[in-house]
Parts: structure tokens; C-alpha cells; sequence
């Protein structure tokens, strides 16, 4: 009885394993290290894509040791494995270094010049990226991370005639645990979200709709992803001891000079600020649009080619498309220049199949110096990318496949504000508080997009969909069951670490 019982358990424990999702780890055969953006076609259809610890997802419902996974990453072997191949190899698919053949491809000692591959990729740039006007559905994966460090945060009160002595210690105490907190535990949003995205031309403007399948939400109480929202929680500490039947009058750039404030509109306005939705699309609307190399000034280092310097790296092969990827690195020439990178060029049309990208030692990005003038700088520090691309087999333009950002800015904020009651039916105006706000430390954000498929579809189809709010599922720890039947990127262990208060 008791070996039925160990072997019944034993079956259990198997059926459990099969039922659920596996994380598997793409690895070079060589010196085991792992593979990041490696891209994986699941079941001939979908599209996934390795982490930066090589890692990649596999949803529970595509758990069957019969799908096939064919893997490939520019200058490897392609490999085609079965699921049942991946598990008898514990989750592991290693990758060889592809070697060229000369009966499938030109190989020659002869180096391209790296100035005139840059000017033909710049003469195609509208060829190889232009988008088609057809009604499009495509399914993307958004993972958006942000962490704020404040290294001074403080609220001065000068002036206080609307506040008792009790208050102002409730006051005083709010703030410094609030200081507190955010400068012992910085703190991290980690987003989610898995959607459809429709877009496509009407008979006067483009359009997209989406439509999110699920959205999960990684944050403490504490928690904040921009300056704004940290200079909000500072001033709701002040908010909930006035008076909310009164109007005040408030001097302070934060609000444009003298604007009439009442604290009821205030709150109103909080809620009935951008919805899940709309705030969802305009970010990935605006987000998908600037990694197709239609920003000027961020992709200066392909728009401006004189202003850096291009060294060639090398060749490699591209199986997928038996081709040849000719491998530049950049790096500055000009003053204009901020960036360091390389990039990965077809040499059958010139299109960048693969970029990387950050800023050069000693460059800044977007800046803003007004401290001694109005108590405001911030200075953009970190602005990383990598960008994937694939080609289409219909028309032969090509598709973002990934996209990685990642951005980092330092601020200074020094900014008196004063609170005025205005007592109505009288012109007389009456000081209620004065205080200084002072903030200084760092944001990071990084996002993540992953392309999962693409189709076209009718104009009928674009026009009659409705789109649908949605809310995020609130979450205070990574939980891999949330999205075990679903499409996502495996997250990094940091992620999966991480514990909101």
C-alpha cells in the first residue's frame, strides 16, 4: 500500500510538471554563457525572445513535448528541437557558432568601407522600415520597470498661520517617514501587459486601438515612478490638513503663478486624470513609433553619419535569411555625436537587423539648467537600446521584433510655495502656509517590448472594435502562475527578488 502510495504521488508530481510552464536557458556550446535577445518561433506562429540571463518563457498550454521550438541568433546555428528534446537536456538548448559555407554565400577577405555601407543604409531607411497602410492586429509583450532615488527630500515650513502646533507636528511627522522611507527602500513599479494592438489608416489620420488581455502592477503604497507623482504624495501630506471647503491661492511654478486652487476640484481631477487606457495606448503608440529609426535625433549615429566614427567588426551569417550581416562599431566624431553602439547590417539590402546603443562616456542626453533661476535641472545620464528586427516575408519591409530601453535622469528641485486662502465675497487675501520643497536623486526606467505575431486584417474589423477598460491586477511579489498560460518575457532575477512594502 505504501509503494501505491509513493508511486500515485510520484504520477501526480509528474502530471504537474507537464501541466505547467517551463523556463528554459539558451546557452553558447562552447563557453556556456548565456544568450541574450536570442528569438524563438514557437509552433511555426510564435514569436519569443530570451532575457539578458538567456532565459525564455514557455506558457503552459504550448507545454507539449511534440511542439517544436526553432531557435536562432545572428552568427549561430539555427537549432529546431522538439519540447521533449529540451526537457531530456534539463531546459538547457545550446548554440554553436555558425560556420560559412561558400557554396550558399559570397565570402571574401575584401572589407566593405564602412562610410559607403553607412550611406546605404540611410538611402533605404524609408524602403526597409516603411510601414504598410493595411489594417494590421499584432500581439505585443510590455514590461515597463521604473525605481526612484531620492538622495534629499525635504519639506521647510516657513510660515504657518493655518495650521495649529498639533498640526504641524503631524506634519512634521508625516514627512520625515515618508523622507525616511523612500531613502532607506527606493522604491520600484514593475508593469505587465499583454495586448492587442490594431492600427491602420482611415480616410483622414492613423489610428490604434488596443486591446489588453492582462495587466499585472508590482508597487507598494510608497511606491512612485516619475517626480511628479513623488512631489504629489509630498504635497498630499499638506492637502489632507487644510481646509477643503476653502480656495486658496497658490504661488509656485509647480502650479503656473498664482493659480486658484480648490482642494474638492484637486481631488476630483485625481481621479478623473488619463484612464488605464488611454494612458496604456498614447505610451505604446508613442513607444512603438520611436523604435522604427523615425527619430532623428536619437538615431543621429545612422541620420548623421559624419558626426561619428565607424569601424568594421567583422561578418556574420544569418541562416534565416541566408545572408551575410556586416557588424560596425560607432562611436563619436563631432560634438553632436553622443553615442557609442554597433550595428548589424544586411548585405542584401542594407537594412540594420540588430542595433545597440548607449550614450558615450562623458555625454548627456536631454537637459534643463534652470537652478539659480528658478530652482529646476535635470539632466538625462543613461539612454541604452537594443532593437531587434525581422523581415517580412510579404512584402519584404521589416518588423520591430524587440526593443529594449532603458533611461536614467538626475534632478534638482528647490521650489517655495505658498498656500493663500482667499476669503470669498472680500478681496482680502489671508497667508496660510510657506514652505520650501527640496528634492534631488535619480530615476531609472526600462522598458521592454516583445513582438508575439502579426496579421492583417479588414478596415471593418479596425473600425468596429470598441476598445475596453481594463484595471491592473495589484501584485507585491513577481508570481510566475499569474502568467503561466500566457505569452511574457521571462523576468530577470532582480524582478523576481523584488518585494514591494
Amino acid at each position: 500500500m505504501a509503494k501505491f502510495k509513493f508511486f500515485l504521488a510520484l504520477l501526480i508530481c509528474g502530471l504537474n510538471a507537464s501541466a505547467q510552464g517551463l523556463s528554459i536557458k539558451i546557452i553558447d556550446s562552447k563557453d556556456q554563457l548565456p544568450l541574450p535577445y536570442a528569438s524563438i518561433k514557437l509552433s511555426n506562429e510564435i514569436d519569443l525572445i530570451s532575457n539578458e540571463e538567456g532565459l525564455f518563457n514557455l506558457p503552459e498550454e504550448q507545454n507539449i513535448d511534440e511542439n517544436i521550438l526553432i531557435i536562432r541568433y545572428l552568427g549561430y546555428q539555427s537549432q529546431k528541437i522538439s519540447i521533449k528534446e529540451v526537457k531530456q537536456q534539463n531546459l538547457v538548448i545550446k548554440l554553436a557558432e555558425a560556420i560559412f559555407n561558400l557554396n550558399e554565400v559570397s565570402v571574401n577577405n575584401i572589407k566593405p568601407n564602412p562610410d559607403e555601407l553607412m550611406m546605404e543604409v540611410k538611402k533605404r531607411l524609408k524602403t526597409n522600415y516603411t510601414a504598410i497602410d493595411n489594417p494590421t492586429k499584432s500581439q505585443f509583450f510590455l514590461r515597463d520597470a521604473g525605481v526612484f532615488k531620492p538622495s534629499q527630500m525635504l519639506i521647510d515650513i516657513n510660515e504657518s498661520t493655518g495650521f495649529t502646533k498639533k498640526q504641524l507636528k503631524e506634519v512634521d511627522k508625516d514627512v520625515s517617514t515618508l523622507c525616511n522611507k523612500l531613502k532607506s527602500n527606493f522604491p520600484k513599479v514593475y508593469e505587465d501587459i499583454l495586448f492587442d494592438y490594431y492600427s491602420g489608416k482611415n480616410a483622414t489620420k492613423q489610428t490604434s486601438k488596443i486591446n489588453v488581455n492582462k495587466a499585472t502592477i508590482i508597487t507598494g503604497e510608497g511606491s512612485t515612478g516619475s517626480i511628479d507623482e513623488l512631489q504629489q504624495k509630498g504635497l498630499s501630506l499638506l492637502f489632507k490638513h487644510l481646509d477643503s471647503t476653502k480656495y486658496y491661492r497658490v504661488k509656485s511654478g509647480l502650479f503656473g503663478s498664482k493659480d486658484t486652487i480648490s482642494l474638492k476640484k484637486t481631488k476630483k481631477k485625481e481621479k478623473d486624470k488619463d484612464s488605464n487606457l488611454t494612458r496604456t495606448r498614447n505610451k505604446l503608440t508613442k513607444f512603438l513609433a520611436s523604435q522604427r529609426f523615425t527619430e532623428k535625433s536619437k538615431f543621429n549615429f545612422i541620420y548623421d553619419p559624419e558626426a561619428y566614427y565607424y569601424k568594421y567588426a567583422g561578418k556574420i551569417y544569418n541562416d534565416e535569411n541566408d545572408d551575410v550581416i556586416h557588424i560596425l562599431k560607432f562611436s563619436p566624431r563631432k560634438s553632436r555625436a553622443k553615442y557609442n553602439g554597433k550595428l548589424y547590417i544586411s548585405e542584401t539590402d542594407y537594412a540594420v537587423v540588430k542595433c545597440n546603443y548607449a550614450l558615450a562616456e562623458g555625454e548627456t542626453g536631454k537637459s534643463l539648467n534652470l537652478k539659480l533661476l528658478l530652482g529646476i535641472k535635470f539632466k538625462e545620464n543613461i539612454d541604452n537600446g537594443t532593437l531587434l528586427f525581422k523581415k517580412s516575408t510579404k512584402d519584404n519591409t521589416y518588423d520591430l521584433q524587440y526593443a529594449l530601453e532603458e533611461n536614467g535622469t538626475y534632478f534638482y528641485l528647490n521650489r517655495p510655495i505658498k498656500f493663500i486662502e482667499i476669503i470669498k465675497k472680500s478681496k482680502v487675501e489671508k497667508d496660510v502656509l510657506a514652505f520650501d520643497l527640496k528634492m534631488e536623486g535619480n530615476t531609472l526606467s526600462k522598458t521592454e517590448l516583445l513582438s508575439i505575431s502579426k496579421s492583417e486584417i479588414s478596415q471593418n474589423t479596425l473600425e468596429n472594435f470598441k476598445e475596453k477598460e481594463f484595471n491592473y491586477i495589484k501584485l507585491k511579489q513577481y508570481d510566475p502562475k499569474i502568467w503561466s498560460n500566457q505569452i511574457s518575457i521571462e523576468p530577470l532575477e532582480t524582478m523576481k527578488k523584488y518585494k514591494a512594502d
